[in-house]
């Protein structure tokens, strides 16, 4: 059975009847709740947040993001959505949703100021990311784009939680390290897993604030979460006196190689290693 996001882009899947179909669809509207208050939890908020929601579609998380508490934790939030389908922004403002909303297209980044929001949400729609729909645009594009306008536009000590079905292994690896190089601290938690109705959560977090570091302290000690973050990995190296590329200790070591192996390299000096200044 082919997945949607293999058949047509979304704006053109999504269209009138098909947004209407997936809005009144309570199959959907149940698994839509239960995994969005599953995002909330993970997000761990202590208090009303302006959160925004990434493929919004016809604001079904929305509905529940602005529900007071305890219906939803921390509740009521404030939050702004963007959604590439034109058809499920019609039938949101239909609904007359509480949120504001924007036509925009997440694979070509994220259109707010930088630090504008507290925290992100994302259900079921990371994955239409890792499809090109042209010959110019490549999935890793459209994921760095996503993943730096995201960064850039949460606050410093703000998270996000992104939900998606992965259509392999290396599918969830190219989104994690996505998220990864464009600086979150990042962590992969899996809902029944081998199951159909297996879910993936991506748990990223902004460094600074009141969290743990650069990785949030929701998933620390999480049976069955695989955390990745660079940035603590590169300050690892660092503490046991690793030699990072390019720096001097790199160089001179390459250059010993090369001398070994009878080949012929420039010779060293107190500049060997040092960085040059931008000239104009």
């Amino acid at each position: 059975m082919s997945r949607p996001e293999d058949t047509l882009p979304p704006d053109l899947f999504y269209n009138d009847s098909e947004s209407r179909k997936y809005t009144t669809s309570s199959r959907i509207q149940h698994i839509q709740t239960q995994m969005t208050h599953r995002a909330l939890e993970l997000l761990s908020l202590r208090h009303p947040s302006l959160i925004l929601d990434v493929g919004c579609g016809s604001g079904l998380s929305g509905e529940i993001l602005s529900s007071p508490a305890p219906t939803t934790p921390a509740g009521p939030h404030t939050w702004i959505g963007m959604d590439i389908s034109a058809s499920m922004l019609a039938v949101a403002l239909e609904k007359e949703v509480e949120g504001d909303l924007f036509l925009a297209d997440a694979g070509q980044g994220v259109p707010f100021r930088p630090g504008t929001f507290d925290a992100a949400i994302s259900i079921s729609a990371v994955q239409w990311l890792c499809n090109a729909e042209s010959s110019e645009e490549t999935p890793a594009g459209r994921l760095s784009r996503f993943f730096n306008g995201l960064y850039a536009s949460l606050r410093r000590g703000g998270c996000a939680v992104c939900q998606f079905y992965p259509k392999n292994e290396e599918q969830k690896r190219m989104v994690s390290s996505a998220a990864v190089r464009a600086g979150f601290g990042a962590g992969l938690l899996e809902d029944d897993p081998g199951t159909k109705s297996a879910k993936t959560y991506l748990v990223l977090t902004v460094g600074g604030g009141e969290l743990d570091g650069d990785i949030t302290g929701v998933v620390k000690g999480m049976e069955g979460v695989d955390v990745m973050d660079g940035r603590r990995r590169a300050r690892d190296k660092a503490k046991r006196g690793e030699e990072r590329k390019g720096s001097k200790a790199w160089i001179m070591r390459k250059k010993e190689q090369m001398e070994k192996k009878g080949k012929v390299v420039k010779a060293s000096s107190k500049y060997t290693g040092r960085k040059r200044k931008i000239t104009f």
